[in-house]
């Protein structure tokens, strides 16, 4: 190799100033070349060690590159220099998952608009949506006029549960979110998170509507950017997959399982969307063919290396949502009873008690488990003591512990569940299925009760929809049903007087006849007089002894014309077999030609002209000993006697000797 020139070893020698490498990093970062810009940051810490500058962009360039370990890394070298990098660090474990971790380290930094964002998004995974909205509601003081941000907020509303509070939400951040305003917003997320809204507040039209439109926005944006056709159908999968649970939900069942056969047979569309049309495909299948959606759900779910402890793929373990896992959960749980694998499911749901100790849902499923291998007892015990536990979030569960036990007859367990509901005891449902319970166990006071609490708390409820009128002829029926006329009387002149009911009218004469014969005659005054009855007297009508049966058919003239329609009527010809002349029919045919042989009367059976001897062999019958002379009678009579007692034969000769008379 030649040795350099002086010039060259000078320029080599020569050091590069920092504010070109600076001016270098910041041409990498604006053209997104960010590994390019991790080693221009080295060179300028080479050069000047511990710029902060340059370690924030190192740190940056290696989390935009997906490098979290190495900005993590990065991070932990620059411990000792006086630069706040925690906001990075907790940026990196939300990327990495380690949510309680990034959560920790955020708890003491100052409420930024980029910390309390990155709080929302942790508390988002966590599922503690009231937790998430509360950071959203801080980040109104900064003003951020951000879309991201609107579309996040819808997002939490209806993960919370509160979807019937978007539209105020959105309202306020002067948000339109009507199909129009969508439409010239021209924003595929808003769209989708808008349409979800619309499926939570059961508007299943409207949401098709907004989810078409979100498709076709989508598909034109990304063919925009050129992505090919099965890329396009990869990206807008979620759309797809929403579309097809609207249609579900509205009945038609072919086109969404058409939709959901075709994401999951293709694989097209990101392990999310795949997960929620396997789920939503074995929920419209049912228990038919359980051992492919078993398959179908192994797909999704591994064992994990603790024990009774399972998890999801890699790539859905942390993408799923809460709601979502629990649904996969329970519908393998479900379908491994349905395939009678109860030892399983009893696996499974073990697990999942230790997965899931703040949530319902594995309660029920250990519940269903019991009442699968008919321990219903043991069933009723699980959900009392949750219920007993828990007893401000255990609606659900009361609820199936009221159906379990009215399914075993165990009355009185199941309306005292109900009656521990409080905010449905007004509900037409509870009410009738209190008031049945019961009565099966022959407590009309307790029913009667019942009725008296639902009432009032209608009397008391200021809504459009009072279903006062309902309860109050329901409970007038049931009390003169069981003998209560005069709660029964005073219930039928509220409606009258409240409603002006014709039936509540009738009911009230009806009853006050057996209390108040005055007062049903003054009520009778006010009953409309029935059509075509004025002409009928009262008087000679009681008289009669009654409608008579008549023997005889009631004659009816008939038209001369309908008596010649009828005379006119064209006789058939029958129809004779083939070669058969009617003039010389023969002799008539037997009339016992269908019955079998043996039930004629000309049946004979044959007789069988062999004699069967019975006994050993060499032995003599009784008609061969009746036909000996005397003169040897008393030497084979002797004979006959130890014939007649030598053992029968052998009862499989008797079987066959049976057989051959039967040929």
């Amino acid at each position: 190799m030649p040795p350099k020139s002086k010039a060259v070893a000078a320029a080599a020698a020569e050091p590069v100033a920092v504010e070109d490498l600076f001016s270098e990093l910041h041409r990498h970062i604006e053209a997104g070349e960010f590994p390019q810009a991790v080693k221009v940051a080295d060179q300028v810490l080479a050069a000047a060690p511990g710029d902060e500058d340059a370690v924030r962009c190192k740190v940056v360039a290696h989390i935009k590159s997906d490098a979290t370990d190495k900005a993590l890394a990065a991070i932990r070298a620059a411990e000792r220099l006086p630069i706040d990098l925690s906001y990075y660090k907790a940026y990196c474990y939300y990327r990495q998952n380690k949510l309680q971790e990034a959560l920790e380290i955020l708890n003491g930094q100052e409420e930024t608009a980029a910390v309390l964002q990155l709080e929302s998004q942790i508390y988002y995974r966590l599922a503690r949506m009231t937790d998430c909205l509360n950071s959203y509601e801080k980040l109104q003081k900064f003003k951020i006029d951000s879309m991201d941000l609107k579309i996040n907020t819808i997002a939490a509303l209806v993960a919370a549960g509160r979807a019937s509070e978007v539209q105020a939400a959105m309202k306020a951040q002067k948000v339109d979110l009507t199909t129009r305003a969508l439409r010239d917003a021209r924003s595929f997320e808003l769209a989708y998170n808008s349409a979800c809204t619309l499926i939570e507040n059961k508007k299943y039209s409207e949401a098709k509507e907004q989810l078409d439109l979100a498709k076709r926005i989508g598909k034109e944006e990304l063919m925009v950017e050129d992505y090919a056709e099965d890329e396009i159908e990869y990206e807008l999968a979620p759309v797809s997959a929403q579309l097809a649970y609207v249609q579900q939900l509205q009945g038609q069942t072919q086109e969404a399982m058409e939709t959901y056969v075709n994401m999951t047979n293709k694989k097209s569309g990101d392990p999310s969307s795949l997960a929620v049309a396997t789920i939503n495909l074995i929920s419209l299948k049912g228990t038919k063919d359980a051992a492919d959606s078993l398959r179908k759900l192994d797909r999704l779910v591994e064992k994990s290396t603790a024990p009774n402890q399972l998890q999801l793929i890699e790539s859905l373990e942390f993408k799923l949502p809460p709601r979502k896992k629990e649904a996969l959960y329970s519908a393998r749980v479900l379908l491994l009873l349905h395939a009678n694998k109860i030892d399983q499911a009893h696996e499974l749901v073990s697990g999942l008690l230790g997965m899931f100790q703040d949530s319902i849902f594995p309660i029920l499923l250990q519940a269903a488990v019991h009442v699968r291998e008919k321990k219903v007892p043991k069933a009723e015990e699980v959900l009392s003591r949750y219920a007993d536990k828990r007893p401000n979030n255990s609606k659900e569960v009361l609820l199936a512990l009221a159906q379990i036990a009215a399914s075993a007859n165990h009355f009185q367990i199941a309306a005292d569940s109900l009656s521990k509901i409080s905010d449905i005891q007004h509900m037409p449902a509870t009410v009738a299925t209190l008031v049945a319970l019961k009565e099966r166990l022959s407590d009309s006071n307790g029913a009667a009760s019942v009725l008296d609490c639902a009432i009032q708390w209608w009397k008391n409820a200021m809504t459009e929809d009072n279903k006062l009128d309902v309860f109050m002829r329901e409970a007038a029926s049931f009390k003169l049903n069981h003998g209560r006329d005069e709660e029964a009387c005073q219930l039928y002149e509220e409606l009258v007087k409240s409603y002006g009911s014709t039936e509540a009218l009738a009911g009230l004469v009806a009853t006050s006849a057996r209390t108040d014969l005055e007062k049903a005659e003054l009520y009778e005054k006010k009953l409309k007089p029935l059509p075509g009855l004025k002409g009928i007297n009262v008087e000679s009508l009681e008289k009669t002894s009654g409608a008579r049966h008549v023997d005889q058919a009631v004659k009816v003239d008939v038209p001369e014309e309908v008596k010649k329609q009828k005379a006119k009527k064209r006789k058939r010809k029958p129809k004779y077999p083939k070669n058969f002349d009617p003039a010389n029919p023969g002799p008539p045919p037997d009339p016992e030609r269908w019955l079998p042989k043996r039930e004629r009367s000309s049946y004979r059976p044959k007789r069988n002209k062999r004699v069967q001897v019975r006994g050993a062999q060499g032995s003599v019958s009784k008609h061969d000993a009746a036909a000996t002379n005397a003169g040897g009678a008393s030497s084979k009579a002797s004979q006959s006697t130890t014939s007649t007692k030598a053992p029968e034969p052998p009862k499989a000769a008797n079987k066959s000797r049976n057989k051959k008379s039967r040929r």
